[in-house]
């Protein structure tokens, strides 16, 4: 069998579109923020407690900040879908321990510290590993 005229594969590097990528992690920041106050504020904010269904309802636009944020995350990477969630685990769990030591005033342990840089750890894997 003769390969005359068979056009090789080429493996062109997998790039990163920056500007995706930055929506879709900006636009996840906000979510995981929310998410934070939707799921915890009632704990803190009498607004909160007080009005269960608005904060149940909360729940639709953050969804589509969510879905937002996946899909440029998912375009930043041509269509893989593993660094979009690893890199959402990651933020959230950043988001959380800082929104819970800033408002709730939950202690900084050794087991955060360690948490928060395993988290950084996924995140800098997803990002710079080629």
């Amino acid at each position: 069998m003769s390969h005359i005229g068979v056009i090789p594969k080429i493996h062109k590097k997998r790039m990163i579109n920056i500007t995706k990528l930055l929506i879709g992690m900006s636009v996840g920041l906000i979510a995981q923020a929310l998410t934070f106050l939707q799921l915890q504020g009632s704990l803190k904010y009498d607004w909160f407690k007080n009005n269960y269904w608005l904060t149940v309802l909360m729940g639709i636009p953050i969804s589509i900040l969510f879905m937002y944020s996946v899909k440029n995350m998912v375009m930043a990477f041509n269509g893989q879908l593993w660094p979009s969630r690893l890199i959402g685990f990651s933020l959230g769990a950043i988001v959380f321990t800082w929104l819970s030591w800033a408002l709730f005033k939950e202690p900084l342990t050794t087991k955060t510290f360690v948490c928060l840089f395993l988290a950084f750890s996924i995140l800098i894997v997803q990002l710079f590993w080629k």
